[in-house]
C-alpha cells in the first residue's frame, strides 16, 4: 500500500491566516502550526501535512525578490521529502509571486500551489477554508506514482490556474483572480474536474534547479495618449537601466511620434531589454498587423506576445541575470519557458 502523500504548507503571510483580536478588532496573524485545530476537515484529506511559517508575515504589497529567494529555498530545502507544497500568500502580489517562482523552479515535477483568500480563515463567511483545502487536496493527488500537477499554480474560488498566466482582477468578491489568456487546469465542483490536455508538458525528467538570481533595473511604462516626450525620454535615460516591459494599446500599437521611435531605438542600440505587451486584460501583441507597430518590430522590440504583465517583468528580471548573449536574448525572451505564453 502506498505510504500516505505529504505536503508542506507555506505560510507567507495575507489575510488568510489572521484572525481578529475580539477586543480591537484588529486583525492579526494566528500559531500556523495549529492549523489542524482551527480547520479539523484538514483531517479528512489522505494526505501528512507539516506547516512552515515565515517569522514574520509578509504583507504581500511588500513581496520583492528577496521574499520570492525565501519561498524557492523552503522548496528546494524541502523538496525530497514532500510531494507537494501549498504556499499560503496575500492575494494583491501573488500572481508576481507565482510568475517568479514558476521561472525559478526548473525541471520542477511537484506542485507548488499558491492560493490565499479574501477574508481571514476565522471569519464566518470565509473563502479561506475551501481555498485552503482544496488546494492541499490537489496537491497531494497522484496517479501512477506520480503527482498529477507538476507545475507553479493559483488555485482561487474553485479554479486551478497556470500560476505565470493569472493577474488580479477584483479587490472585492471572491473570484479575485483570472487567466485571461489560458484556461483553467482544473475546476472544483461537486468532482474535481482536472484538464490533463492544458497542464505543462514535460521534458524528459531531471533534477530540480533552482535559480536564484533576478536583476531589479527595469521599469514597466504604461502607454497614454498625452504621455510626456520629456518625461519617457527621462525614463529611458536611467543610467542602470536594463529592461523594459511597454504597456502598449490592442495588439501593441503605439504612437508614430519620431520623438517616441528615436528614443526607443536609442536605448534599444545600447543594449537595454524593450519588451512590449498589450494593456488589454486579455489577447496578444502582434506587432507588424498595423503600421503603428510595425517600426516597433523594426527597431528590435521583443514580442510578449499573449504574456500578463506580470509575468512579462519577472521573466525579463529572470532572463536579465541569466548572462545571455545580447543577440539572442530576443529569441529566448520570445520562447515559452514555462508556458507563460502562447507560441
Amino acid at each position: 500500500m502506498n505510504s500516505r502523500t505529504k505536503i508542506l504548507l507555506i505560510y507567507t503571510g495575507g489575510t488568510i491566516g489572521m484572525q481578529k483580536d475580539l477586543k480591537t478588532g484588529a486583525l492579526k496573524a494566528f500559531n500556523f502550526s495549529k492549523l489542524l485545530q482551527r480547520v479539523p476537515e484538514l483531517k479528512q484529506l489522505d494526505c501528512e501535512i507539516e506547516t512552515f511559517s515565515f517569522e514574520k508575515p509578509i504583507d504581500s504589497s511588500d513581496m520583492n525578490p528577496e521574499h520570492w529567494r525565501a519561498i524557492a529555498s523552503v522548496v528546494e530545502t524541502n523538496y525530497n521529502q514532500f510531494d507537494g507544497f501549498v504556499v499560503l500568500h496575500g492575494s494583491d502580489t501573488m500572481s508576481y509571486t507565482a510568475s517568479a517562482l514558476s521561472f525559478m523552479l526548473e525541471n520542477l515535477a511537484k506542485p507548488v500551489i499558491l492560493t490565499g483568500s479574501q477574508l481571514p480563515i476565522g471569519d464566518l463567511r470565509t473563502d479561506a477554508k475551501e481555498n485552503l483545502i482544496t488546494a492541499i487536496q490537489i496537491a497531494s493527488m497522484r496517479e501512477n506514482n506520480q503527482a498529477v500537477i507538476r507545475e507553479v499554480c493559483l488555485y482561487f474560488e474553485y479554479k486551478l490556474y497556470r500560476g505565470n498566466r493569472t493577474t488580479k482582477i477584483n479587490s472585492e468578491n471572491f473570484n479575485a483572480f483570472c487567466s485571461p489568456n489560458y484556461p483553467a487546469l482544473a475546476e472544483s465542483g461537486v468532482y474535481l474536474n482536472f484538464k490533463p490536455e492544458l497542464f505543462w508538458a514535460k521534458a524528459k525528467e531531471k533534477e530540480l534547479n533552482v535559480c536564484y538570481s533576478f536583476d531589479t533595473n527595469v521599469v514597466i511604462v504604461k502607454m497614454f495618449p498625452g504621455m510626456s516626450e520629456r518625461i519617457f525620454t527621462a525614463i529611458l535615460a536611467i543610467s542602470e537601466l536594463k529592461g523594459i516591459v511597454l504597456e502598449t494599446y490592442g495588439s501593441g500599437n503605439a504612437t508614430t511620434e519620431s520623438w517616441f521611435l528615436n528614443a526607443l531605438e536609442k536605448v534599444i542600440n545600447k543594449g537595454v531589454q524593450v519588451v512590449n505587451v498589450t494593456q488589454c486584460s486579455a489577447g496578444s501583441v502582434n506587432m507588424g498587423q498595423y503600421e503603428t507597430s510595425s517600426d516597433m518590430k523594426k527597431i528590435g522590440v521583443i514580442s510578449g506576445k499573449d504574456i500578463t504583465t506580470e509575468a512579462a517583468i519577472t521573466k525579463l528580471m529572470f532572463l536579465l541575470s541569466q548572462n545571455i548573449v545580447p543577440k539572442d536574448f530576443k529569441s529566448v525572451y520570445e520562447t515559452s519557458l514555462r508556458g507563460e505564453m502562447t507560441e
